[in-house]
């Protein structure tokens, strides 16, 4: 009898992959946009598999009449009758159709349901609680430990809700999307302000807690925040868990008054980091997200990019996977995908967790994560690994970190992948050298686990790392003392220089 054949058939490597894969598709109706996301992987955290959006505009004419305009609703049945189409040709399980703000508050919203019937999708009319509601688990599913106020911007509406400890505590929808804002504003100078202490007052939020994080999601908070990176030089372009001080609204505000003249800058309806549809937004999306930080006093605002797509599949989970961490799901995928044999980066782990017991458990997690991916690079040229591991940290799509710890990350890909001892260019701006210095240790415990097992799990079975009186001891069994070969040792002595520490190879 194999290995193999003594693994129940639902833990097989094969199964697993086969168990994990579930294509669900999310055609998302705004007011501003439409658009189609088709995901796929692991139900926790699938990946992006196609990505699509249409600006059609549904709610531009809703301050004027209460309709839906006729160019924007066929626009919007062109795009949803291509989308519809799509997930047909890429074998879509499960469609889901939500509607939001615009289709809820146009008179002639229900006209735009009954035609996408004839089209084949049945569309869900959201209310403004289940909208605010899904939209806060897909910060919670992106952001377990988020704590404070989440707003999300839409075109027709604005949500805030209360998050704490993974639960939504109470939420709102106000109408106050940034396709209504130009004409609040129009009213005059505190205009916007003044609406929006009213309707905090009429829906009983002027109680709420004072002082707590800012999340902001929406594309036009978005596009502030690609702004604010542009403007600041920010050295890391990920939107997601991208932070700004409260003032910052304000100030982006100001620059976008003064139309982007500073000098040397370039104006942001021509910056590459905001999309021209975006641009003419910007203005309403700075005024509303100054007036709402001002009355809520936030303590900072962070930005997530996820929101009421991501919420909506985190809601249909059940509650084991919700727990699951966000960052390991997606490295675990993306390591077994890249990697030699499935499953080895969570062995690796437990290998090399005896050198390094000090470490709190925020940073073992991101430890955790480094050993997932320990065999991402291995495909890659080998002169060019140690970038690819820079690569996969600082770019990859993760969610759940941030930009600091993708830093501490990348530095542990890439002291595995062949960086030596080195600090990789640029990290030091976004953490600390004794953060990295530990980065590099962790990838050099795993570049010497890679070398002495080949990347297969059996030889690390037969063997063992410790630390006693200031050495590092690696002991192998007498059945493994064959694998005590010369790059062992090599990458033995590298560690333990690392580490500041001796070294013995007990064989």
């Amino acid at each position: 009898m194999t290995l193999l054949d003594r693994i129940a058939p639902q833990d097989r490597p094969q199964a697993r992959a086969a168990r994990q894969s579930h294509r669900t598709a999310i055609i998302d109706i705004g007011s501003n946009s439409i658009r189609l996301v088709v995901y796929d992987g692991p139900r926790r955290l699938p990946f992006t598999l196609f990505n699509e959006k249409i600006m059609a505009g549904l709610g531009a004419q809703l301050a004027g009449n209460g309709r839906i305009g006729d160019e924007a609703m066929e626009r919007a049945l062109v795009a949803l009758a291509r989308f519809e189409r799509l997930c047909a040709d890429m074998a879509v399980e499960e469609i889901r159709c939500v509607a939001t703000a615009a289709v809820r508050d146009a008179a002639n919203g229900r006209t735009l349901i009954e035609r996408a019937a004839e089209i084949g999708l049945d569309v869900q009319l959201l209310t403004g609680e289940e909208e605010g509601i899904a939209s806060a688990y897909g910060l919670l599913s992106g952001m377990p430990e988020a704590d404070g106020i989440m707003g999300d911007l839409g075109g027709g509406s604005l949500e805030l809700v209360r998050v704490r400890a993974g639960k939504v505590e109470r939420s709102v929808s106000l109408p106050l999307g940034v396709l209504r804002v130009a004409e609040i504003r129009r009213k005059g100078k505190g205009a916007l302000s003044r609406r929006l202490d009213t309707l905090l007052k009429d829906h009983g939020w002027t109680d709420i807690e004072k002082g707590l994080p800012f999340y902001m999601i929406g594309g036009s908070w978005r596009a502030l925040a690609r702004l604010d990176m542009s403007l600041t030089r920010y050295p890391l372009p990920i939107i997601h868990h991208y932070e700004m001080v409260p003032g910052r609204a304000a100030a982006l505000q100001r620059w976008i008054d003064r139309g982007g003249k500073e000098a040397g800058k370039a104006s942001h309806k021509s910056m590459p980091a905001v999309s021209g549809a975006r641009a003419p937004m910007l203005p309403d999306a700075a005024y509303l997200l100054t007036a709402v930080v001002a009355r809520l006093k936030s303590a900072h605002l962070t930005v997530s990019a996820f929101g009421l797509r991501e919420g909506l599949l985190f809601q249909a989970l059940p509650d084991a996977q919700r727990d699951e961490d966000p960052l390991l799901v997606s490295a675990r995928a993306e390591g077994d995908a890249q990697g030699r044999f499935v499953g080895h980066g969570d062995h690796i782990d437990r290998w090399i967790a005896p050198l390094f017991m000090a470490d709190t458990q925020k940073w073992r997690r991101i430890r955790h994560a480094a050993c997932l991916l320990a065999d991402v690079g291995w495909r890659a040229n080998p002169e060019f690994r140690a970038e690819r591991g820079l690569e996969v940290a600082l770019h990859g799509n993760w969610v759940g970190i941030t930009a600091e710890e993708r830093a501490v990350l990348a530095q542990a890909l890439h002291a595995n992948f062949g960086g030596g001892i080195s600090l990789a260019p640029g990290l030091d701006a976004l953490a600390n050298e004794e953060l990295l210095k530990r980065a590099t240790q962790w990838g050099l415990a795993i570049r010497l686990c890679q070398r002495l097992s080949g990347g297969a799990e059996v030889p690390l079975d037969g063997s063992q790392l410790s630390i006693a009186d200031g050495t590092i001891i690696l002991r192998l069994a007498p059945d493994f003392a064959v694998l005590a070969g010369e790059t062992v040792g090599r990458r033995l002595r590298q560690l333990g220089q690392a580490m500041d520490m001796g070294f013995i190879l007990d064989c």
